[in-house]
């Protein structure tokens, strides 16, 4: 055999050693892919199996407690001290389900319960369970909140006004009882395989009694619920009524909306109901924010506290009220007030823009509109140094900022302020800050009378303060 043919050979043989290496691998990969599919499918079929029964457990129990389920495998109780329970029961139910066949009691049930459902739910209340017929919610949990008995009783209003909107089309419609107490409950999941979210206590008792004490067609409420909603209600005195296991309770009929908070009925709320509720709600804007500023804020920070948020946020009421703004616009003074220094958490620089970024994220919790949100934002904006304000609220809120300069404690403060700049190396000595804050005094201005009639120490009089005390 001649050297050429050897050496076809051996390139054929190498050839066929590629050609054979190069199916191996392209087999290989192909099983690689056709394996790659498979756990792709089976992953996305478990990921849609994962969400469906987590979309199902958050539509059984309240979403911050279905996901601690998820998350650690069980759920604490927490007690709430202020929730509002409610009941309904249909009059006469035992005696409507012996007559009635089944399948349309079911349905004529379930139509009631769907719509209570959606009432519930547009004002954040909690469906806790139904037990035949009986219907029962709570507010104020598991979110605590101060509102939660303006909205249970308005809720108990519109459930009521919908079985009546019914008797005119329908004369055997159903009566419905309702009632309502408000107190302290303990909430929490009980169950293993099936789980539950209930409440208890003797606010549920309590609540439980004025149901059944109550009368058909009407919204019955205790003493302390009528004492947290009697500025938005009409209420009709009952009197002390004999209740199992708990004596004498007063009792009030709540009937409707106070003809000043009414739109179109007596359970439509109109924009100064809402005003006043987003006032209640206020309240528990300040308990948040005061607790993140507490808990966040650099402890380098001996002005610019929630000491100093405090007074702003009080100082821009008693402002708004000297100049007689409305409750629309204080409701908005207020709320910046709370914010106006929040960024601060996050950065020295530039703390305006990042107060206006965290009010962004934080008002829609507490039910703040759009144009509310834009117009705190505006008035965030305008305590930036110097300030330039260019309406009324701007101005009042600059002014407030500033208070401390025509108080008798100013020198605490600017000394606080000192240490602060000190801290974060914006000015060298005292002398320096000394003479920085006599030439700020000399071009500063309050901008609104009430701040100037408020003014507890002359401009001049700081200067000299501070010029005697340098």
């Amino acid at each position: 055999m001649s050297w050429w043919a050897i050496i076809i050979y051996i390139i054929c043989i190498l050839i066929s050693i590629y050609f054979i290496h190069k199916w191996k691998t392209f087999r290989n990969l192909q099983g690689r892919y056709r394996m790659e599919e498979i756990i792709k499918e089976r992953t996305e079929a478990l990921i849609k199996e994962k969400e469906k029964s987590d979309n199902l457990l958050a539509n059984i129990l309240p979403k911050n407690t279905a996901d601690e389920l998820i998350t650690t495998g069980k759920a604490t109780s927490s007690k709430f001290k202020m929730a509002t329970v409610l009941f309904a029961d249909i009059q006469g139910f035992t005696k409507i389900a012996e007559q009635m066949n089944p399948d349309t009691l079911i349905d004529e049930l379930d139509k009631f319960y769907f719509h209570f459902d959606s009432v519930v739910e547009k004002y954040n209340i909690e469906k806790i369970k139904t037990i035949g017929d009986a219907y029962m919610a709570a507010g104020g949990i598991p979110v605590k909140n101060r509102t939660n008995p303006v909205e249970v009783v308005l809720a108990a209003l519109e459930m009521q006004a919908y079985m009546k909107d019914l008797k005119k089309t329908k004369a055997d419609i159903w009566d419905l009882r309702i009632g309502i107490h408000t107190g302290s409950v303990i909430a929490g999941v009980v169950g293993q395989k099936k789980y539950s979210y209930d409440i208890w206590g003797d606010t549920v008792n309590t609540a439980s009694r004025m149901e059944s004490s109550g009368e058909a067609g009407k919204v019955n409420i205790s003493a302390t619920t009528f004492r947290l909603v009697e500025d938005f209600f009409e209420c009709q005195y009952r009197g002390k009524m004999p209740v199992k296991y708990k004596g004498d309770i007063e009792m009030y009929f709540a009937k409707g909306l106070k003809p000043e908070l009414q739109a179109n009925n007596e359970v439509t709320p109109n924009e100064k109901f809402e005003i006043r509720l987003q006032l209640l709600r206020l309240l528990d804007l300040e308990e948040f924010i005061f607790q993140k500023l507490d808990g966040e804020l650099p402890e380098n920070l001996y002005f610019h506290n929630s000491g100093h948020t405090s007074h702003v946020y009080h100082q821009v009421e008693l402002l708004g009220r000297s100049e007689k703004v409305a409750d629309t616009d204080l409701l908005l003074l207020r709320s910046a007030a709370l914010l106006h220094d929040i960024g601060y958490i996050d950065t020295i620089d530039e703390h305006e823009k990042r107060s206006v970024e965290m009010a962004h994220e934080i008002l829609p919790l507490f039910k703040y509109n759009e144009f509310q949100i834009d117009q705190i934002n505006k008035l965030i904006m305008a305590t930036k140094m110097p300030p330039e304000p260019v309406d009324l609220l701007q101005k009042i809120i600059c002014d407030a900022n500033m208070d401390h300069l025509g108080r008798v404690d100013f020198l605490i403060e600017s000394d606080k302020l000192y240490q602060e700049y000190r801290t974060l190396k914006r000015i060298k000595s005292k002398k320096e800050w000394n003479t920085y804050q006599a030439d700020f005094l000399k071009n500063h201005e309050f901008f609104t009378d009430a701040a100037r009639r408020l003014r507890e120490v002359s401009k001049d009089d700081q200067i000299k303060n501070i010029l005697q005390f340098s």
